[in-house]
């Protein structure tokens, strides 16, 4: 669906990598270098790595999909297939493979760390030197690890160097295994999310409609965007759940054979912690499912705000929607609030829980044992110390994370189990003359089955008829085309009744068939039937042959013309041509600025409702199929064009084919073969036009006494904004060879910008301050400052105490002076001790609910903020970004900010404080190891700048690359229909994964450099612990507990600090998302809402509604081209305005104008005042528009009708019933009727309705009609004018005009062209004028109908003159 060539990427750097590189994380020197050089751009990203690749994980995990759903289907009656089995058959064997490895060296390599550590204390210990004439030279230093336990034995100087020698390798071992083995665990966890994604949008292709009306599509695009990151981080400590508690009884049975009963006790406080942060992680999950379904209700709000912003400003509806958004947000930030303080509490256990748990053991072993040697102190420090790092970093990690990945998991299974669209396999054009034998055939008598036509055919019917004559003398075999027996169907399966019901018609092939009827009455239902959207819940439908669809609301892709003329048919230069040309298209594309290679935007907002309808139109046309079913196409196109469309595409170019044309242009029901009449669900007449007039159904009388005609409408307002606006030159100067003039460039469509270099300053500034005052903030950061200082606190001193502890000889004398020289008696170091560790777990807590506080009520505020903003951008910003990039802010960043950002900053602010304190704690023990610090501080620093630079720029293109995912998907599952019609899933899921593929470079490339920059920081914490170890070893003069203290300090810092240094740049890529919210608070704004008092109109103004236009001017974009060109006319109070003109001729920009939606020159008076010097509300509110294509929104009748709640309900049944919307029966339950999102189980009449009935409701002095009756049928076309001839007689009332017929009893008619005024009178006078624009017009609906409009002209004028 995108436009142009594929830019060829470079291969991965990792793909050619050898083994020693990607141990060593090589290969990720070049993007260092080159990300720190430059910022990385979209066009530097590498190509997919094989293994990730889209397409190919998407066909294996949707073969073990669809295996599982077999299997299921075969066990008991309500089994449901499992997600986790298909997961675990496609990435288990891999994720074991890692898991078996992690555990080798959690077991082999990091417990025996703390032995080492061991037997190097026991050298500096007081007994070294009683022991020291015992030695013997016979044992080996390996000897001396299995006999541990034997105190009695002496450590010598070259033992002490060897075991200084272990506790670096295992460190060395650990730092070589460990990063490696994650990074290829969050490969794979990006595998299983690309996978998912491919599979989920699979799904999407082959959903249901009735899914789809039932679950709003925003469920699809929230699966995506927050859902499937599970995967990313869910896997990374997923083994941890199995390793850390089988470490945890190691270490048990360690310090047990070390330091007796008192160790199982201290291990207990670490074993009775996992039942409750299981508890903790579970309360995650259901907190994390309960904000999945509101974000799910909140992101659907928004997209459905986005899409229908128009309308939402024109009636002032900003504030009710910010109300409801603002009660789903409170909702959803609740269970977020709830989630980061159960984080906030695991991530406290980091600072207290070990502490806790060596305090308790000391605690017993000096009470029942005896006193505590330095060795027991840091051989008990360095072990708890691992399970710290496992128990209570990585173990709570993974429950929350697999709870929340369990949550994503069954949303996403419940998604893949949804009913899907039963579509039959399409016959290919090869295979159909095989199947032809096949085929059911029917003989049939054509002239008893199709009634000779009307005598009254149109001259240029009469070739058609005579070819049909001739072919009616032969005997010929006709096909059944398409079949309904019995047929019926409903929108929402809740629903007790059909939408249509007891179907029987039979279309032969070759028939030119007509569905007619009322608002509402299943004209398009019928069409879905035999698209196969709908299943037949009775009865059933037979279709022979391949089908092409034109949807009535057009669909179109962001893409060229061409493409979306094609969309994934071959080119044939001379059918592709000849379709352009009878759908009425050639003079379009010859005035766009790039031809046909020219983009259209999101919904193709950026070109006329008329240019839509007939690109769409081309689209099903330009497909070869046996069976056209077109809806609605000529009710957005001008009488001339309608008829030529009829005439050249329909009759002639479609002659051979069989068309089922459901259309409200009846005056071409008298060239069809076959008319369907529908009323309420069923058909009540079918047969050819002659049989159905004489049954005399009131339809039909209704129809010819109401001949209707149509005029297209204009450019819509993105027209003037965006890259189609054609100029003077171009109007003449083009010819329709641009149709395939091959030396046109393709347009780009306009791409969103990325912001370069590290995040500001001010951001973290905006950021904080958004939730709480400086004060508030200051506090924050003390409490981070005490929770550390308490920390270091107690290691400093546990170490203090085990130093006299150590010196004590058991004789009591010496051992009386010993502690009376510390003035402290071992109460008072147990009592100290006691208070201090209480006072970690205290304040650690604190800070922990502190923090999260401000940062949910930053995360409101940013959202409040973004919203505000968005709602009062200018309609430009909305024109020139699709609804995906907007959406993206609401639903990724937001997610970000909510949860990501708080759980990384935490982990930053508490490890980067840590560091601070390791730091202290060794300055205080040795002041020479202030070099290496300083040098590795140095390292670290230069380090991290170049990571950041890398992966900002990295991280911002992730969030660029992924918008048009989402854009993708939103555009896919709004034309469902349409694509499953063209059979162009495939074509659509290689775009996605396409798509896919991009972000998935981004990805990789941004965690790649993640785990490098890890690796690279733990081979500097591996030096520094080299550093301090061995300089500590030729110091003879320490104590053993000061270097105990200043190694186990170390050693703690190996994984936990390059994770808090990764969390700090993650912590500054996140704001990225903070940044990108930011930006969109400080949008462009209309002007003020609500006027200042001295300007503030009176409140019943307008009272006359008298409208001048003095010299105005508009444009759609402050930098943009004037669209409409210095108007000067005057509109009197009470009278009615038709406003004609051809395509682009500024029509709808007078509404534009009117309710100040762009950029005004010039002024337009009301009632006297400046509409521009007033508040777009106070301006708004006073006028009433029914738009061209009507906006319902999901909730209830009632809040579409008003969702301020300022009317009673009395008033809202009064409007309803005034339109027909009230059954019989139906009383205030009609107002509490559910609508589903945009009004999708409500006809394009009925919404229409809706809308005329919240014009009603209130009752403004000036009405402005949008072509309101372009989508429905003559009979509620006819309502629609007699209630606003009923309810708005006193009003003013602008019309744009779709039919003339509709305006020409107006008081005046304004014409039109080019954005300026050419004519402004009574149609009469027009009409006297023959050189006239509007007289042209009129004569352009051809003779009958242009004598019946200078008849109305006529009687009006002489009624106003009487």
């Amino acid at each position: 669906m995108d436009t142009g060539p594929k830019l060829r990427r470079q291969m991965n750097p990792r793909y050619r990598a050898n083994w020693f590189s990607i141990l060593t994380f090589g290969w990720t020197l070049e993007t260092f270098k080159f990300g720190y050089s430059r910022d990385i751009k979209d066009s530097d990203l590498y190509a997919p790595l094989p293994e990730h690749r889209s397409h190919d994980l998407g066909n294996s995990v949707e073969k073990a999909w669809e295996r599982e759903v077999e299997i299921a289907r075969t066990r008991e009656k309500n089994a449901k297939p499992s997600l986790w089995l298909v997961i675990f058959k496609v990435f288990g064997s891999e994720f074991m493979l890692y898991g078996l490895i992690l555990a080798a060296m959690e077991f082999l390599i990091r417990l025996q760390q703390p032995l080492f550590l061991g037997l190097l204390l026991r050298y500096y210990s007081p007994i070294q030197d009683a022991n020291i004439g015992n030695l013997t030279m016979s044992s080996t230093y390996l000897s001396r690890l299995f006999n541990y336990y034997e105190i009695d034995s002496s450590v010598t100087w070259g033992e002490a160097v060897f075991f200084a020698f272990g506790i670096v390798f295992c460190s060395t071992l650990n730092v070589m295994v460990q990063h490696p083995i994650m990074m290829s665990i969050m490969h794979l966890g990006m595998k299983i999310r690309v996978g998912m994604c491919s599979l989920i949008y699979r799904k999407a292709l082959k959903v249901s409609l009735q899914v789809i009306s039932e679950n709003s599509a925003g469920l699809v695009v929230n699966l995506m965007a927050n859902d499937v990151n599970r995967f990313d981080s869910g896997p990374i400590f997923a083994h941890y759940l199995w390793i850390g508690p089988l470490e945890t009884l190691l270490m048990t049975v360690y310090l047990y054979r070390e330091m007796g009963l008192p160790a199982i006790y201290g291990s207990l406080v670490l074993i009775v912690a996992i039942p409750f942060q299981i508890f903790l992680g579970c309360q995650t999950a259901y907190y994390r499912k309960a904000t999945a379904v509101t974000s799910d209700e909140r992101v659907n709000l928004m997209k459905e705000i986005i899409i229908g912003i128009e309308v939402i400003k024109m009636y002032t509806w900003e504030k009710p929607f910010q109300r409801i958004i603002d009660i789903v947000r409170r909702h959803e930030i609740h269970y977020i609030k709830m989630t980061s303080y159960i984080r906030g509490v695991i991530m406290s256990f980091i600072m207290f829980i070990s502490r806790f748990a060596i305090f308790f053991t000391v605690l017993l072993y000096v009470t029942f044992v005896g006193q505590i040697t330095v060795e027991n102190v840091f051989f008990l420090t360095s072990y708890y110390n691992i399970t710290k790092q496992t128990m209570c970093l990585y173990f709570p990690q993974a429950i929350g994370q697999i709870a929340e990945m369990n949550v994503a998991v069954q949303r996403i299974r419940d998604y893949l189990i949804s009913e899907e669209c039963q579509i039959q396999p399409r016959i290919t054009s090869e295979d159909k003359s095989q199947k032809e034998s096949t085929r059911k055939r029917v003989r049939v008598d054509v002239k008893e089955k199709k009634p000779q036509l009307h005598s009254s055919v149109s001259q240029s019917d009469a070739g058609t008829s005579q070819t049909k004559t001739r072919d009616k003398n032969k005997e010929t075999f006709k096909q059944i085309a398409v079949q309904f027996d019995e047929a019926g169907t409903k929108w929402i399966n809740s629903d007790k009744k059909g939408d249509v019901e007891n179907l029987n018609l039979t279309i032969y092939s070759e028939t030119m068939a007509i569905v007619v009827g009322s608002v509402g009455s299943g004209k398009s239902t019928l069409l879905h039937l035999i698209l196969k959207e709908l299943p037949c819940t009775t009865g059933s439908v037979e279709v022979n042959g391949i089908v092409s669809y034109a949807s009535q609301n057009p669909w179109l892709f962001v893409g060229s013309v061409r493409q979306n003329i094609l969309f994934g048919q071959p080119y044939k230069k001379a059918r592709y041509v000849e379709v352009c040309k009878v759908c009425a298209l050639e003079r379009d594309i010859s005035l766009f600025p790039h031809g046909d290679k020219t983009v259209v935007g999101e919904r193709g907002l950026s070109l006329s409702g008329g240019q839509r309808a007939r690109i769409n139109l081309a689209r099903a046309v330009y497909k070869e199929a046996d069976i056209y079913l077109l809806d609605d196409p000529l009710s957005a196109v001008d009488t001339h064009v309608a008829k030529h469309i009829f005439e050249e595409c329909i009759k002639r170019f479609l002659s051979n084919k069989t068309v089922l044309l459901v259309t409200h242009q009846l005056q071409f029901i008298k060239s069809m073969d076959q008319v369907i009449i529908m009323d309420k669900g069923k058909i009540i007449a079918e047969g050819g036009f002659e049989g159905l007039s004489d049954r005399e159904l009131k339809i039909l009388e209704f129809i010819q006494e109401n001949a209707k005609e149509t005029h297209e409408d204009e450019s819509a307002p993105a027209l003037q904004g965006s890259s189609i606006q054609p100029s003077t030159i171009s109007l003449h100067g083009r010819h329709y060879s641009v149709l395939i003039d091959t030396s046109l460039i393709d347009q780009k469509p306009e791409s969103e910008s990325q912001t370069i270099g590290r995040v500001k300053g001010s951001v973290y500034r905006d950021y904080f301050l958004s939730g709480a005052s400086c004060p508030c903030v200051a506090i924050v950061c003390v409490m981070f400052f005490l929770a550390q200082f308490c920390a270091s606190a107690c290691d400093y001193w546990i170490s203090r105490w085990s130093a006299v502890e150590d010196r004590l000889t058991g004789d009591a004398t010496m051992d009386i002076a010993i502690w009376d020289e510390q003035r402290l008696v071992r109460n008072d170091f147990v009592i100290i001790f006691a208070v201090i560790t209480t006072a970690t777990i205290v304040v650690a807590l604190i800070r922990a609910f502190l923090f999260f506080s401000l940062c949910m009520k930053s995360s409101i505020r940013l959202h409040d903020n973004m919203f505000e903003s968005i709602s009062r951008s200018p309609m430009n910003f909305f024109h020139s970004n699709p609804s995906g990039r907007v959406l993206n802010r609401f639903s990724k960043d937001m997610g970000a900010i909510d949860e990501l950002l708080p759980q990384a900053m935490i982990d930053c602010f508490q490890i980067m404080l840590n560091l601070v304190g390791v730091i202290t704690v060794i300055l205080l023990i040795d002041i020479a190891l202030l070099i290496p610090i300083l040098s590795a501080l140095i390292i670290f620093y230069i380090l991290r700048v170049i990571y950041i630079r890398t992966t900002g720029a990295v991280k911002r293109l992730e969030g660029i690359t992924r918008s048009p995912v989402f854009s993708h998907v939103n555009a896919t599952v709004l034309g469902l229909a349409t694509v499953r019609s063209f059979d162009a899933e495939f074509l659509l899921a290689q775009e996605f994964d396409r798509h896919q593929d991009l972000h998935s470079g981004a990805w990789y490339l941004f965690i790649s450099c993640s785990r490098a920059f890890g690796y690279f920081l733990d081979v500097i914490c591996l030096m520094f612990i080299i550093c301090v170890t061995f300089s500590c070893l030729m110091k003879t003069e320490f104590e053993g507990s000061s270097i105990g203290l200043a190694i186990t300090q170390c050693i703690s810092l190996t994984g936990i600090f390059q994770w808090g240094m990764r969390q700090s740049a993650e912590m500054e890529n996140q704001m990225t998302s903070v940044e990108r919210v930011l930006e969109y608070t400080k949008l462009p704004r209309e002007a003020a809402l609500k006027s200042e008092p001295n300007k503030k109109p009176p409140p019943d103004w307008p009272s006359q509604g008298r409208i001048d236009f003095e010299d105005l001017s508009l444009k759609y974009s402050p930098d943009g081209n004037l669209v409409l060109h210095n108007l000067q006319f005057s509109i009197l109070p009470k009278e009615k305005v038709g406003i004609v003109g051809r395509t682009g001729a500024g029509k709808s920009s007078i509404i534009a104008a009117l309710f100040r939606l762009a950029y005004l020159e010039g002024a337009i008076i009301i009632d006297g005042i400046d509409i521009t010097n007033i508040g777009l509300h106070d301006l708004r509110e006073k006028i009433s528009i029914i738009p061209q294509e009507p906006v319902l929104f999901s909730g209830t009748m009632r809040k579409n009708l008003d969702p301020f709640d300022e009317y009673s309900d009395e008033v809202l049944i009064n409007a309803l019933k005034s339109v027909e919307l009230q059954g019989e029966g139906e009383s205030v339950g009609v107002l509490y009727k559910d609508v589903s999102e945009g009004g999708s189980n409500f006809s394009v009449g009925e919404r229409q309705l809706v809308c005329l009935a919240r014009a009603i409701v209130h009752n403004d002095r000036i009405l402005v009609l949008d072509e309101a009756t372009a989508n429905v049928d003559a009979q509620t076309d006819s309502l629609i004018q007699n209630t606003i001839r009923e309810h708005f007689k006193e009003c003013t009332v602008l019309t744009i005009a779709h039919r003339l017929n509709t305006v020409i009893d107006s008081n005046k008619i304004l014409v039109l062209d080019a954005g300026r005024l050419v004519e402004f009178d009574h149609p009469h006078i027009l009409l006297q004028n023959k050189r006239g624009q509007f007289r042209k017009m009129v004569q352009e609906t051809g003779p009958s109908m242009s004598n019946l409009l200078h008849k109305l002209a006529s009687q009006n004028y002489k009624k106003s003159k009487i």
